[in-house]
């Protein structure tokens, strides 16, 4: 309940923590989105909603847009190296391993059929996606991509992810309405970003069903 309250509310947390600690943030910030690209243990971290709500503050002059924007791509993108330097470590064999605190088998093999389906521009698609976008990176270390090829998705879709979010929290963020309403935007930013990994579970979970029947 605390981690979802964090959630809902990441914005006043973090004016909190910037009133606090000032420049801290900065280290904060990238830190957050270097683990949740980075580390397979972390994937529930709040990226999508946490990246909107740092441009609504960026709007505020509370962060220097510019230098956010260029920290948390160098996040993004060295997490996601990490990730896939792992994946190309640990190989194929991961897939056998106990689902555990922090390993869930489930959420990889999503993935590894999101990432088939979809080739190199799985990278780039998944950075949009939950828990798809912490474990994209992984499973194409294991699947041996080319690191050239990786790099190439890995900063376009990093690049990508962060502006979008980032600049749609700086120019909506100012606006009255999405001040007044700003746990409930967040609330379906969170919605609408889960929606297709919510799809693709229920999708297989359908034709898992009807290859029994």
């Amino acid at each position: 309940m605390e981690f979802l309250e964090f959630i809902l509310h990441a914005e006043t947390h973090l004016r909190s923590f910037i009133q606090d600690h000032g420049a801290w943030i900065y280290i904060l910030l990238f830190l957050i989105i270097f683990c949740e690209t980075g580390l397979v243990v972390t994937p529930i971290l709040p990226g999508d909603s946490l990246l909107f709500a740092v441009g609504a503050l960026a709007a505020e002059q509370l962060l220097d847009l510019n230098l956010t924007l260029i920290l948390l791509c160098i996040a993004g993108i060295t997490g996601n190296s990490l990730n896939y330097a792992i994946g190309r470590w640990l190989g194929p064999k991961v897939f056998h391993y106990e689902r555990s605190r922090w390993f869930n088998p489930q959420y990889l093999q999503r993935t590894h059929a999101f990432y088939e389906k979809h080739g190199g521009q799985a990278i780039v698609l998944a950075r949009f996606i939950p828990i798809v976008r912490t474990f994209a990176p992984f499973v194409a270390g294991i699947g041996n991509m080319h690191a050239g090829k990786f790099l190439f998705y890995n900063v376009i879709g990093c690049i990508a992810w962060i502006a979008i979010f980032l600049y749609a929290g700086f120019y909506a963020g100012s606006l009255p309405f999405v001040q007044n309403n700003f746990k409930i935007l967040v609330l379906i930013i969170i919605i609408v970003s889960f929606a297709p990994l919510v799809y693709g579970v229920w999708k297989t979970r359908k034709e898992l069903k009807h290859e029994n029947q």
